[in-house]
């Protein structure tokens, strides 16, 4: 298994839970969860018993319903069937995609009670109607969202530890990367761009260095979610599908906010907001939202009707974007790699910074400002994050974030911002394809700088 940080939170929740708590790992399809969480198992603890709640026969899932106050038939039977030995607070019991039968979820709270063994559950939608239906979600529950490969993961993976140990050394000491070590970071940052991170297209391009058989991976990817769609998206289907093709046109736009208007004459968001939560909740897409009145509190003057989306993953958006085509050769990806093929790289980019962003557990906001009114000034700002400001004696401040992809830009709405806001505004951040520079209180970051924010 491919290094994951996910699997150090893992070990501090059993360092700290002692078997107080169960352990949910939830994340998009394909993302690595029954991997990571099987490999935790077998080498935290003497025993690792896996009960697959989506491949388990009826026959298996008819031992919860009629042992739900029998743990010690239950667990007889479970071990059985299994072939695994259980050891008395040394067996982690995994109940893997628990959103195929949540009524194994609602016992989670007993369980933990019973304090035998350790469990941790996987699973995706599992905010779905269907997938809550009739059961109490227990208190007992630490939540841990698995996301793609970030670009220090994915340095881990290609054997780049030390140049990562690098970049995070740099940023932290605010100084530029030798010249030649910059262009290494960003061909490895492009690399990353088009192979993105979901484990197995990854783990391919590891052993393969090609790019062609990491987008037949991606292929199968993106197949599964529409297969998804179709099965736990009923009635609403057709929307989330039309938002998910859309993603990479909508992306393309020099404005990037989701127009409602390329999915219908008469689209209005209340028709839709079903199917971009259902989007969101699968981690399929992340959802940014505007921030009205951008201050501390972000969420609180959040504008639901005005959104960007982006691909949770952008390797899948690159894929995505090349599938009117059967398939996507070797010479199209290494053109998009040296920038010949002419395809948007603002969308490439920003996508790229909204996945980085989430991985490190920011929410996603950005600030827009038309310029229509008398007076108003146009401002679009591409994201919005909290973050200490040493002017403020380290309280956290509203950063806005503009994200640069070609050589010659300005920074104008940087400029407006600061004079819109004053206070609220703590340092500015510009991420670019060039090295690190400090202006006062504006911080110009390479790209692969964008998850240590």
């Amino acid at each position: 298994m491919l290094r994951r940080k996910a699997y150090e939170r893992m070990l501090e929740w059993k360092r700290k839970s002692n078997g107080s708590t169960a352990l949910l790992v939830e994340g998009a399809r394909r993302v690595g969860k029954s991997t990571l969480v099987e490999e935790f198992g077998r080498r935290e603890y003497r025993s690792c018993l896996v009960v697959d709640l989506f491949q388990a026969p009826t026959e298996v899932r008819q031992y919860f319903e009629d042992n739900r106050n029998d743990f010690d038939t239950l667990f007889l039977l479970l071990s059985t069937y299994c072939r695994v030995e259980l050891f008395e607070r040394d067996t982690l019991v995994i109940f893997d995609e628990v959103q195929a039968y949540p009524q194994v979820r609602g016992l989670i709270k007993y369980l933990v009670a019973d304090g035998r063994y350790d469990y941790v559950e996987t699973g995706s939608l599992l905010s779905i109607r269907q997938n809550v239906k009739d059961i109490l979600i227990p208190s007992e529950e630490v939540v841990m969202r698995l996301d793609p490969f970030d670009f220090e993961e994915f340095c881990w993976a290609m054997g780049e530890d030390q140049l990562f140990g690098l970049i995070r050394s740099c940023f932290e000491r605010q100084r530029p990367l030798p010249d030649n070590l910059h262009r290494r970071a960003m061909r490895l940052l492009r690399e990353y761009t088009l192979v993105g991170g979901m484990p197995k297209p990854v783990s391919t391009y590891v052993e393969r260095r090609a790019f062609a058989p990491v987008d037949e991976e991606k292929r199968r990817i993106l197949e599964l979610y529409r297969n998804d769609v179709a099965r736990f998206a009923k009635g609403y289907e057709f929307k989330v599908v039309s938002i998910l093709d859309g993603i990479p046109g909508q992306l393309s736009k020099h404005e990037k906010k989701f127009t409602l208007a390329s999915l219908g004459k008469n689209a209005r968001m209340r028709e839709y907001e079903k199917a971009f939560f259902w989007l969101g909740d699968a981690r399929i897409a992340n959802i940014c939202y505007a921030a009205a009145d951008p201050s501390v509190g972000l969420a609180l003057n959040m504008e639901q009707s005005a959104l960007k989306v982006y691909m949770a993953d952008t390797g899948l958006l690159v894929t995505l974007a090349f599938s009117n085509s059967a398939k996507t050769g070797e010479e199209a990806y290494r053109a998009v790699l040296l920038d010949d093929l002419g395809i948007n790289e603002g969308m490439l980019t920003e996508n790229l910074v909204a996945q980085t962003l989430v991985a490190a557990g920011h929410r996603l906001f950005f600030y827009s400002q038309s310029g229509k009114r008398e007076g108003e000034e146009r401002m679009e700002i591409d994201f919005l994050v909290m973050r200490p400001y040493a002017n403020a004696a380290g309280k956290p401040r509203v950063s806005p974030v503009e994200v640069k992809s070609p050589k010659q830009y300005g920074t104008t709405s940087l400029d407006r911002f600061r004079r819109r806001f004053g206070k609220r505004v703590g340092s500015e951040v510009v991420l670019h394809a060039k090295q690190l520079m400090v202006e006062g209180d504006r911080l110009y970051l390479p790209l692969y700088m964008a998850g240590l924010l």
